[in-house]
């Protein structure tokens, strides 16, 4: 075996020699040694931190893009996986089956709203998208409407990078360069809160924005497949929020116009909006729930998406038929993801955790008050575990930062050399941390977060 040097500075330049990151301008990095931003080589994780190759501790303030729930290396996940690695590592799930599968399959069913009896697996949250949409789409080719091509996304909203799930998206970041190899969907405006007009309360927003929904859907139901959301919060687009009311108007009008419900839980899902599933707060069941990240406390790749008996049952024929789903993935269903769900499941039937999340949420609501009178905060917001701060040049106009400044970027800089990983989206600082995470470690990721803003914001 080849010795290498071990420490940041060895394994960094060993990692820009070849490897190209997600989500990054790799100039950033500069392989010389020069760049702004470091490359942080991490060795090990302790509940809530990263250490790096140095030593350096930095706590955990995003979960590791939203995966993470119940800490790094956490003992019983980490237990859990090494006994299946013994057992069974992967088998085709063509033909094949196995427990853990079946159990986890059995357990979501239990756990998520009613209606939704039939899990297909996937692999990563992007994968679920896709089959939710060809699903969609293929049901009601199935049931003789092939004319219904279409999909309705809410304006600043994200649901993956592949093309189908990116069809769906509304980031321009994200979608602008490969819009000619898109599907274009019809755009609804968002009920995001923070757009809504002056004086008016998010639930009238909500009011306003389902009445526009449903004039779109009056012109274009008839071509539409199924109209996707994130439940109560728009990760990506910058962690927009809204009323649960939209949830419930939403799942009226698809009822009403013939066209699915997909609810894209992937973020919000498993307790991260103070309910396990966001859906649970306007009482209602999609068509299709997909779900991912925390679904195996960030362990390994995994997604699920769930859908009724009636969608199941359009694809249930002779194979002589042509109806059925032939959608795949070599490790749909692996048998080390689904047992690592299942112990990520048993701890919040185990523990309880979102009773704590409830008093850890409040706590972090308490710590961002200061920030509402800030000159540069135009908007402090938060749903259970997962709070905003929209950075902005002038508080009263709500004029933000051009992008080019990349104010974010400093806060970034300034939590990592403060012992905090906080990776803001565009001018939005953000906390979505694991569910162990403590009140002292709350008080220092805004801590930092307040630091970082302060110098992010001055000229």
């Amino acid at each position: 075996m080849t010795i290498h040097a071990s420490g940041n500075a060895a394994l960094a330049t060993r990692d820009l020699k070849h490897l190209w990151h997600p989500c990054t301008q790799m100039h950033d990095h500069d392989i010389t040694g020069k760049g702004g931003v470091p490359m942080v080589p991490i060795v090990r994780g302790e509940g809530a931190w990263l250490i790096d190759a140095d030593g350096r501790r930095y706590l955990d303030g995003i979960s590791s893009w939203w995966t993470n729930l119940f800490g790094h290396a956490n003992p019983r996940i980490a237990a859990a996986l090494a006994d299946q690695a013994q057992r069974l590592e992967h088998v085709i799930f063509a033909g094949f089956t196995h427990e853990p599968a079946i159990e986890l399959a059995e357990e979501l069913v239990r756990i998520t709203p009613p209606g939704l009896d039939r899990v297909f697996y996937a692999d990563n949250g992007s994968a679920a998208i896709e089959v939710a949409l060809k699903m969609s789409f293929h049901y009601w080719l199935n049931q003789g409407h092939g004319e219904k091509t279409r999909f309705i996304a809410l304006t600043g909203s994200y649901h993956g990078e592949t093309l189908g799930a990116l069809s769906v998206s509304d980031v321009a970041l994200y979608r602008k360069t490969y819009a000619p190899l898109l599907l274009t969907p019809f755009l609804a405006p968002s009920p995001d809160a923070y757009e809504g007009e002056p004086g008016e309360s998010a639930e009238q927003t909500t009011k306003r924005r389902l009445g526009e929904l449903r004039a779109l859907l009056e012109r274009h139901a008839h071509e539409t497949c199924a109209v996707i959301v994130e439940p109560l919060v728009q990760c990506a687009g910058g962690m927009r929020m809204y009323h649960p009311a939209y949830l419930t108007g939403l799942r009226a009008l698809c009822d009403e116009f013939a066209v699915h419900f997909i609810a894209d839980e992937i973020a919000v899902g498993f307790g991260r909006t103070g309910t396990l599933f966001a859906c649970e707060q306007a009482g209602v069941s999609p068509d299709f729930m997909c779900l991912s990240k925390g679904l195996t406390g960030g362990f390994l790749p995994l997604s699920a998406v769930l859908t009724t008996s009636s969608i199941y049952e359009a694809f249930y024929a002779e194979y002589s038929a042509g109806k059925a789903f032939l959608h795949s993935h070599s490790y749909t269903g692996n048998p080390l993801a689904c047992r690592v769900a299942l112990e990520t499941l048993a701890i919040f039937r185990d523990e309880p955790v979102l009773e704590r999340n409830r008093q850890l949420a409040a706590h972090l609501s308490s710590r961002l008050e200061t920030l509402r009178d800030h000159p540069h905060v135009a908007d402090v917001r938060q749903t259970g575990m997962i709070a905003a701060i929209e950075l902005v040049a002038d508080k009263t106009g709500r004029r933000p930062f051009p992008a080019t400044d990349r104010r974010g970027l400093r806060v970034y800089l300034h939590g990592l050399r403060h012992g905090a990983l906080l990776r803001p989206l565009g001018n939005v600082v953000y906390f979505m941390p694991p569910y162990i995470v403590s009140k002292a470690e709350i008080d220092l990721l805004v801590d930092v977060a307040v630091a970082g803003i302060e110098r992010a914001v001055a000229e």
